[in-house]
């Protein structure tokens, strides 16, 4: 079970301890990690589709999955909480796509920053310059396959090229841009 912070919660600090460990091989911390997270995003979720219960526990199975399932894409310098809360950010942006949604922004700066999403605006802010400075048949690829999690498959099948296209320009898009890294 997790352990839990001052207020009924279980810290940023905890989070990220069971993500490292987790990332480490540790399959407890791992368990705990996406323990502790049910309730935030069930909270998370829940204030954005008021009275769409079964809707929350998919989209709280979903973003729990993509937790999982993208962990080697967190970054250990950085907060825990702003990528997994960037993680269900798209995992509702996606739901509301599928469901034809409509949703105002009312309060939307407060919601972010209340929510980690400050870290996690600046970092694809970040990300967004990077790709701008790469081809952008090959910022495409990237885009599609390492951030939003396309398979090679299916970012080809929505760019309208090969497969071995996007591997390609995914390959040579990374070198370009570890290459800039190193320079700078």
């Amino acid at each position: 079970m997790a352990a839990v912070g001052t207020r009924g919660r279980v810290s940023e600090d905890q989070l990220k301890g069971w993500m490292v460990r987790g990332l480490d091989g540790d399959a407890a911390a791992q368990n705990a990690l996406l323990s502790a997270m049910v309730p935030l995003l069930r909270s998370f979720f829940g204030r954005r589709l008021r009275g769409a219960g079964d809707d929350v526990e998919d989209l709280v199975q979903e973003a729990l999955i993509a937790i999982h399932t993208r962990r080697a894409s967190y970054d250990r310098e950085r907060p825990f909480t702003a990528w997994a809360y960037a993680v269900a950010h798209y995992k509702m942006i996606d739901h509301f796509r599928r469901t034809r949604q409509h949703v105002p922004f009312e309060g939307l700066e407060d919601i972010l920053a209340a929510e980690g999403f400050a870290d996690a605006a600046s970092a694809k802010i970040d990300v967004d310059a990077m790709l701008g400075e790469i081809s952008p048949k090959q910022a495409q690829a990237i885009r599609a396959t390492k951030i939003d999690g396309l398979s090679v498959a299916e970012a080809a099948q929505a760019a309208g090229i090969s497969e071995a296209d996007v591997k390609v320009s995914v390959h040579r898009g990374l070198k370009a841009l570890a290459a800039r890294l190193k320079g700078k």
